[in-house]
């Protein structure tokens, strides 16, 4: 998996605020695998120099107690040290793996509008969880891992000449087979592993559109349709996943058992014969068992690493996608005081990325302060990206908007979306309390200024008629409020909000009769004084404005409010 300089550059740089803490984890690491080295050695020494050699005027147990206190005592080193970089150093890759969540999440929130128009929720998701848990496995692991199974397989191995070279080379010889028979499997498991993970995916994806939906499958009777679906995209995981543990069987059985036992059986058996021939004795024989082990054990380990870095690199390529993704351009300086609300439209053409033909063009408008604008026409034709041109959701292919005079590129993005209130077709409410859903229209508002608000907005009564009042969790989305009463929440954030500016983009034909009363009455209190601009679906709302215009494909026409009855069917 390949990364360019510049990404290699940014991938050392989450280390940079946790280095002391880095050196530590290696250093402890480094710690750990000498001692494991030194046993054997202290094994060696008591059954070789003490019991083999013997006692020579000294009693066994006041030769053997020191060695065995020092190896007591490094026992006692090498638990303190891997205590540390077991819980510290996966404690570093939490903690890197914390700030680069927190560095990709705040670059969503300045992602334009067209970036979130192609991606899908659960990749942006899983961008955050998944591949950022599989980073933080590898900035822990990845160094510690290489320094330990190069030092401890190159220290063993010189360890093994010193005691018998002969011996080490035999049991050498068999390390290039097992190297080749693990790299031989780790192509077909890195292609297992990225199935497994896609069609993770796939049922996650699943799982929650067909929940999402549950109330859509309820009231077609179609449950069956969709358990035939999840069944699946279920059994196509379970294969994904049955591949991966039928290759990791023949992977880590060939290892663990076939060459490793053929191995310590080739040592065993030559071990025997330079023994016979006095040219190795038992307790370098019984060492040399013991750092078998250094020589075997890295292989698995190295390709283990390998995948590691495999994943790992692949979720920061992922990462770096993002981040390398363009943010919102936000380069005003002119600082707006006492916004009057003069709105000008000045030959306004706009297209979506990758597509040929303009959704509008030529569109010019003026709206005075104060004054309230009715925007009708059929579906599809663009009301709605117009209007979210005004807040910079979208950029104009042409043509420019002013606010007071002012280009609104020219103004700050936080002091220009300040300025405007939307009251969304689709309302989306957060997971949490009335009050704080409300607040979100000033943070730092006082319980009487919410209050205020929903009184404004016709739902002070419905929310004191909720089980804690305002401090009522209202669920994921506000599901457990009524269709009139999320819109009335929607509506209490920008009185609470306050702005000069309203943008309403109307969502009152699914409701009752009494729902959509009350938010018409919410939204002429909300217009008073201020600019409005407003996507009219019903003429209950066009007879509110003052102007209305119909936007069609030759430009904006100015209409007259029709006389008789209303026919939802003509805007």
């Amino acid at each position: 998996m390949s990364i360019s300089g510049k990404r290699i550059k940014k991938f050392f740089s989450f280390y940079r605020p946790y280095l002391g803490l880095f050196i530590a984890d290696i250093t402890c690491a480094f710690i750990v695998m000498v001692i494991s080295l030194l046993l054997p050695l202290c094994v060696r020494h008591i059954t070789k120099n003490i019991l083999l050699i013997g006692p020579q005027g000294r009693t066994a147990g006041e030769l053997i107690v020191p060695t065995v206190l020092v190896m007591a005592a490094l026992i006692v080193v090498q638990s303190a040290a891997a205590l540390f970089y077991d819980s510290w150093g996966h404690r570093m890759g939490a903690m890197m793996e914390r700030d680069m969540r927190n560095e990709l999440f705040s670059h969503y929130q300045r992602l334009p509008f067209r970036f979130f128009d192609r991606e899908n929720t659960g990749s942006l998701m899983s961008r955050l969880t998944s591949d950022l848990l599989n980073l933080a496995e590898l900035y822990h692991h990845g160094p510690e891992n290489i320094m330990l199974y190069f030092f401890s397989f190159t220290g063993a191995f010189i360890i093994l000449l010193r005691i018998n070279s002969g011996l080490t080379l035999a049991a050498f010889s068999f390390l290039p087979l097992m190297l080749a028979y693990s790299l031989f499997f780790q192509k077909p498991l890195r292609s297992a592993y990225r199935r497994s993970r896609e069609q993770m995916g796939e049922l996650s994806a699943r799982l929650g559109d067909s929940l999402a939906g549950i109330r859509v499958v309820k009231s077609f009777a179609n449950e069956e349709i969709e358990e035939r679906k999840f069944r699946a995209v279920n059994e196509d995981f379970y294969r994904a996943r049955a591949d991966i543990y039928r290759k990791e069987a023949y992977y880590f059985t060939g290892l663990e058992y076939f060459f490793t036992q053929f191995i310590m059986v080739a040592v065993a058996a030559s071990g025997a014969f330079w023994l016979s021939g006095a040219g190795l004795d038992a307790a370098d024989f019984i060492t040399f068992l013991l750092y078998m082990g250094y020589l075997t054990a890295p292989i698995p380990k190295l390709v283990h690493t390998i995948q590691q870095y495999e994943d790992g690199i692949t979720g920061f390529n992922r990462f770096m996608d993002i981040l390398e993704q363009e943010g919102e351009t936000d380069k005003g300086q002119t600082e707006l005081q006492n916004i009057r609300g003069c709105l000008e439209l000045v030959d306004l053409g706009f297209k979506y990325a990758g597509d040929r033909e303009k959704v509008f063009e030529g569109i010019s408008l003026t709206m005075n302060p104060g004054q309230s604008v009715a925007l009708i026409g059929s579906s599809g034709i663009g009301k709605t990206t117009l209007c979210s041109l005004i807040p910079r959701f979208y950029e104009p292919s042409s043509g420019h908007i002013l606010l007071d005079g002012i280009n609104i590129k020219d103004i700050p993005l936080k002091t220009l979306r300040r300025s405007i209130g939307v009251v969304q077709q689709e309302v989306y409410l957060f997971s949490g309390s009335v009050i704080d859903n409300i607040r979100y229209g000033k943070p730092e508002a006082g319980e009487d200024e919410v209050i205020a608000a929903a009184r404004k907005a016709h739902a002070h009564d419905f929310i004191l008629r909720l089980p804690k009042a305002y401090y009522t969790n209202i669920g994921p989305r506000g599901i457990n409020l009524s269709g009139g009463q999320r819109q009335r929440l929607s509506i209490a954030r920008v009185f609470l909000k306050n702005p000069p500016v309203i943008i309403f983009d109307e969502a009152t034909s699914a409701l009752d009769n009494e729902s959509e009363e009350l938010v018409h009455q919410a939204l002429r209190e909300l217009v008073k004084n201020r600019t409005a601009l407003i996507i009219a679906h019903r003429f209950s709302t066009v007879k509110n404005a003052g102007r209305i215009l119909a936007l069609t494909g030759g430009g904006l026409e100015e209409k007259q409010f029709p006389e008789g009855p209303e026919e939802p069917g003509q805007v």
